[in-house]
């Protein structure tokens, strides 16, 4: 019985060895993944807005001839609102 005993514990000792180093292995490789996603995101983000510098002019000068008509009508309101406005009052000046 003793010998069963002492064979069971040998057998958890090594489960136990096991699911220890099983774990330092997960955390290791979790940290050295999430430093490769961490520093993926980075040089994606870096890389996004300089490709997004590049495309925004070309995008917005495509979508001119279809922002043209808007932008003429917001410049004719303007220009009548501006047209219409009193000049300012000058500011009063203290005597002090």
């Amino acid at each position: 019985m003793i010998a069963i005993t002492v064979l069971l514990m040998l057998l958890a000792l090594f489960w136990v060895a096991a699911v220890l180093v099983g774990t330092v292995f997960k955390l290791t490789f979790a940290l050295i993944g999430g430093l490769f996603g961490l520093v993926s995101a980075t040089l994606g983000l870096l890389l996004g807005g300089v490709v997004l510098l590049v495309v925004a002019p070309i995008v917005a000068l495509a979508l001119l001839p279809l922002c043209l008509p808007v932008l003429l009508l917001v410049a004719v309101v303007w220009a009548i609102a501006r047209a219409t406005r009193k000049p300012a009052a000058p500011a009063p000046v203290s005597a002090h």
